[in-house]
């Protein structure tokens, strides 16, 4: 007899635990269902369960307009330095349709204060001095360069250097000093413009891409 009641006991016992397993795995399904369906509707209680999937909003796509590299001959660490410093600055700026870019607005004025080193410049008669920024002048004559290649953007403001440069060709160099001459043109387009300015030890180059 109690043999027979132990042998009962362990047949109720496995069906229990039987059970237990098949309701978590019902659950298990349930959960999985529910969280990979975008709806589900349940027909005896009448109602529906509804989720929105995440998107990622779309990326801006960028054309490519124009390019111009100038080549870097003077290998003063300090005109390297100030180069780095304004290509960082000058790099990624947007331009949207209607507005006027300014350069000396957008890199600002090169100060000791902002990490900028003296290198030669020209003064308004032509003699090469040093000055804080020296470098940044072949950066604005880059970028107006880029600007020519692209009939759709005006070119509002630009001034010659006061002696021949030799990283651009005559005419085509655009002098700034923060505070006296700067170097501007207008996006006339209906889209936005983005600049991309990098530099090397021996090559400056500017990009202006549609965004």
């Amino acid at each position: 007899m109690t043999k027979y009641i132990f042998i009962c006991f362990i047949i109720i016992l496995t069906f229990s635990l039987s059970g237990c397993s098949n309701n978590n795995s019902i659950n298990n399904n349930t959960d999985n269902n529910y969280y990979n369906s975008i709806s589900s509707q349940d027909t005896d209680n009448n109602y529906s369960v509804s989720r929105t999937l995440y998107t990622e909003p779309p990326k801006n796509i960028e054309t490519e307009l124009a390019t111009f590299s100038t080549k870097v001959t003077i290998k003063d660490p300090g005109r390297q330095h100030n180069i780095q410093i304004t290509c960082s600055v000058l790099d990624g700026t947007v331009i949207k349709a209607g507005e006027t870019f300014s350069f000396c607005d957008v890199v600002g004025q090169a100060t000791p204060e902002r990490g900028y080193e003296k290198a030669d410049v020209f003064d308004s008669d032509g003699n090469i001095i040093q000055g804080y920024g020296g470098g940044n002048c072949q950066i604005s004559s880059t970028l107006y360069n880029a600007v020519l290649e692209l009939p759709s953007l005006t070119v509002v403001e630009r001034h010659a250097h006061s002696r021949k440069v030799y990283y651009v060709e005559a005419d085509k160099d655009a002098a700034v000093s923060y505070g006296s001459v700067d170097f501007k043109f207008k996006n006339t387009n209906d889209f936005d413009i983005k600049i991309y300015c990098s530099a090397t030890e021996d090559e400056i180059t500017v990009k202006i891409v549609k965004i």
